[in-house]
């Protein structure tokens, strides 16, 4: 099989190789993707380093152009690239070329940020004296992306990077390397100069250690586990480089009496298990007031029983396998833990065979849980939801907050008043009402609070918060 290669200084490099396993059929490999070495990151750094004067100090045209360019071919070859990501990653068809439509959309986004690069220019309080702010590149970027949304994620980091004239030094989740390969080829060809983009799979061990050890990356974006994140953020602190985090989250969803009971279930079920509850916005906390609650279950539990698992690429498949044995083993753990924490099995919890081998779950839905148990408080990253039963508004609104993350927060209900008073109060970055808390459109800010995230928030305008630097000029009239 061809191997998929590294681009450093815009040459493609490498020969030794990883398989990308297809999660819905284990037998089939998606393709040989380069493994790169510490090396290779340096090389990559460099190139960066060397290529950021002219790229920053280039053109707006140059920068507008190369990035539609980009988002017009993701776009053409969306059915494409849908099946490719859901080949690797295990999305369901629709859900991957949806993913894929939205990358093309941001891109799309940036390169008309491109065009409209301002800044500001205002009279000193001292008499003839002018004053200039305006913003400019940070410089080399190491990005490092999770392996839950291939696509998405590399592009809405990608794309401010190269907007704002910053060079980039990526590494992608070793377990999805097929999409973020196909980007950047696609970005190659576009007609960035060698060296603004530079692409290193491999281990995070390996090739996202090489990153934090160099004082020569000035900013690093990641989005990934808790733990890492913390590693990032001390490698960062110790070299004076800006970093930005977006890392784990509980997401509740609080459904009170008054709710519209199809709206609650419909949200709380594509909340939950759409895309395998494999999204950092996946609201795995279902916190149901007592007179709506056993209603709500019995209607939960009817919508999980019509859900078809199977195979990614199979036409009628809501919910896809989970990514790999790893993460599976992680899900029946916590499936095992919540059993023993006397937590009620009220659906699903199987593991389960298709046609082909894969690593296929049903969906889990726990009752009588608590905000104390361990799969209320951790994050399980799998299509594992409980149901809190609480008293009342009041009880809901403190549940919900009752945790050390702080990304996404939803509520199902017809009051205004709860409605209002639940955006004000919910402490999270991101609030639903009557909508699924995963889903948030390419243009607006996405980000977390408490444990979370950390640094500016990404997309949408606000991206260049963290992508540029602002600088303060004085001139004498």
């Amino acid at each position: 099989m061809t191997i998929y290669q590294n681009l450093i200084a815009g040459e493609w490099v490498g020969s030794n190789a990883t398989k990308n396993i297809n999660p819905s059929d284990t037998n089939e490999v998606v393709g040989l993707y380069a493994d790169g070495s510490a090396d290779d990151t340096r090389n990559a750094i460099a190139a960066a380093k060397a290529a950021f004067p002219a790229w920053s100090r280039s053109g707006i045209w140059e920068r507008h152009v190369i990035l539609k360019k980009a988002g017009d071919e993701i776009m053409a070859r969306k059915d494409e690239l849908g099946a490719l990501l859901a080949r690797e990653e295990g999305k369901t068809l629709p859900e991957a070329t949806g993913e894929v439509i939205r990358a093309s959309q941001i891109f799309e986004f940036f390169a008309g940020e491109a065009l409209r690069l301002a800044g500001e220019v205002i009279p000193s309080v001292r008499p003839n004296i002018g004053v200039e702010i305006t913003r400019e590149a940070l410089g080399v970027i190491g990005i490092i992306t999770p392996w839950n949304f291939p696509i998405a994620i590399p592009a809405w980091k990608i794309a401010p990077a190269l907007c704002y004239g910053n060079t980039i030094v990526f590494k992608p989740a070793e377990l999805v390397p097929a999409c973020s390969w196909a980007i950047v080829d696609i970005l190659h060809r576009a007609g960035l100069p060698k060296g603004v983009l530079n692409l290193v799979m491999g281990k995070g061990s390996v090739v996202g250690q090489a990153m934090l050890e160099s004082p020569d990356v000035h900013g690093i974006t990641f989005t990934g586990s808790t733990g890492t994140g913390r590693r990032v953020a001390a490698a960062s602190i110790e070299h004076n480089r800006k970093f930005q985090l977006e890392m784990g989250g509980k997401n509740p969803m609080v459904v009170l009496d008054d709710a519209d009971l199809s709206v609650a279930v419909e949200a709380a079920a594509n909340s939950g298990f759409f895309s395998t509850g494999q999204r950092c916005t996946a609201s795995s906390r279902l916190i149901v007031t007592e007179g709506i609650h056993d209603k709500f279950v019995a209607a939960l539990t009817d919508k999980l029983k019509t859900l078809v698992v199977d195979n990614a690429l199979k036409a009628g498949t809501h919910i896809g396998p989970v990514v790999d044995e790893r993460q599976l083993k992680t899900d029946t753990d916590y499936i095992e833990i919540g059993k023993s924490e006397g937590a009620k099995l009220a659906f699903g919890g199987e593991v389960i065979s298709r046609d082909t081998p894969g690593f296929y779950l049903q969906p889990t839905l726990f009752t009588e849980a608590t905000n104390q148990m361990r799969i209320s408080r951790e994050e399980i990253f799998g299509p594992v939801v409980s149901v809190i039963r609480v008293k009342d508004y009041d009880e809901a609104l403190a549940t919900a907050n009752d945790t050390p993350f702080g990304l996404s927060a939803g509520i199902a209900t017809t009051s205004l008043k709860h409605a209002t008073h639940f955006k004000r109060n919910s402490e999270a970055g991101m609030v639903m009402v009557n909508l699924p808390t995963a889903g948030v459109d390419f243009h607006v800010p996405f980000g977390g609070r408490k444990g979370s995230s950390y640094g500016p928030r990404e997309q949408g305008k606000y991206a260049a918060e963290f992508y540029t630097t602002v600088k303060t000029a004085y001139t004498l009239a």
